[in-house]
């Protein structure tokens, strides 16, 4: 096993170390001379040694400023993060407000249907469709805690949409136009014609038992005739439209494919007259029998016996 040489490195890493400690308490001792001297030296030796210490300085100052980018890109990122977050809220805020300016637009369309001043109104929201093949209603959170009655006229911001039928404590079921058991009658203008509106679970519903239909056009306007007590009359309907197979049917104006609100129109029905005999005269009992002569006139008949005296 050969022997190691002496080990030098120790002893000169000591030296060296010893070395730098005594050069620097040495340059803290000169630094703390307060002496003209001892300045003038210490401002000679920074104008001569520090401008040249810029290569040394580069790598630090590099250093630094990858540093101070990474904390900028940083506080870029968070800031980023809660840009994002804050659209997001906003998004889901406008969403909202879109949707109440929608709910506001119907309920301000609703308002805005002309009908008769003395009819009064309840408005309720539509909770669930209830279409199927063989029926078309809907169901309305309003029932008879809010005084609804069935047979009640309902409607949307355009137009008339059905009737009640079916009343609960505390919602009301709602027979749309479209339903296959609905039949309402109508009257066409300008024309003023009447006839029956037909339910057939389309979104044209037929018009039938027409009084003259060669008389009608598409485009006329369509609305409810009262006749029966089954609507009041003047409801807007919709407008008369030629289907393809020749058939006269009504474009609903009510909007089927967004029911949201609905009004129910209370009508109140027709005053029953209970005592007839102060408006129209009974008439005259007939007489069972032979006829009777005609009475003659006593002052005819008294002129006559004059005469047959003379």
């Amino acid at each position: 096993m050969a022997r190691k040489g002496p080990d030098y490195a120790a002893p000169v890493r000591r030296i060296l170390v010893s070395l730098l400690v005594l050069v620097l308490l040495a340059v803290f001792l000169f630094w703390q001379i307060d002496s003209p001297r001892a300045e003038r030296m210490r401002a000679a030796f920074i104008d001569r040694f520090v401008p040249s210490f810029d290569w040394v300085m580069a790598p630090v100052t590099k250093v630094s400023r990858m540093v101070a980018g990474f904390q900028s890109y940083a506080r870029l990122y968070e800031q980023n993060q809660e840009l994002r977050r804050e659209l997001q809220k906003m998004s889901a805020w406008k969403e909202a407000a879109v949707q109440l300016e929608q709910e506001n637009a119907k309920l301000l369309a609703q308002n805005n249907v002309r009908i008769d001043p003395a009819l009064t109104s309840v408005s309720g929201v539509v909770l669930t469709d209830s279409g199927t093949a063989f029926r078309q209603s809907v169901l309305l959170n309003v029932g008879a805690r809010d005084g609804i009655v069935d047979g009640w006229a309902t409607m949307d911001g355009l137009g008339l949409v059905g009737r009640i039928s079916g009343v609960g404590q505390t919602t009301s079921r709602v027979m749309l136009l479209t339903d296959p058991s609905s039949r309402i009658p109508v009257t066409i203008l300008p024309s003023g014609q009447h006839a029956l509106l037909t339910g057939d679970n389309t979104t044209l519903p037929a018009l039938d038992f027409i009084e003259s239909p060669e008389n009608l056009r598409p485009g006329d306007r369509v609305v409810s005739s009262g006749d029966g007590g089954v609507f009041p009359p003047g409801l807007p309907v919709g407008q008369v439209a030629l289907a393809s197979d020749g058939r006269l049917r009504v474009r609903l104006a009510a909007d089927y494919g967004r029911l949201e609100f609905l009004r129910v129109l209370r009508s109140h029905p027709a005053e029953q007259l209970a005592d007839t005999g102060l408006l129209i005269p009974p008439p005259a009992t007939e007489f069972i029998g032979p006829p009777m002569p005609p009475l003659a006139d006593p002052q005819a008949a008294e002129a006559g016996n004059g005469d047959a005296d003379d």
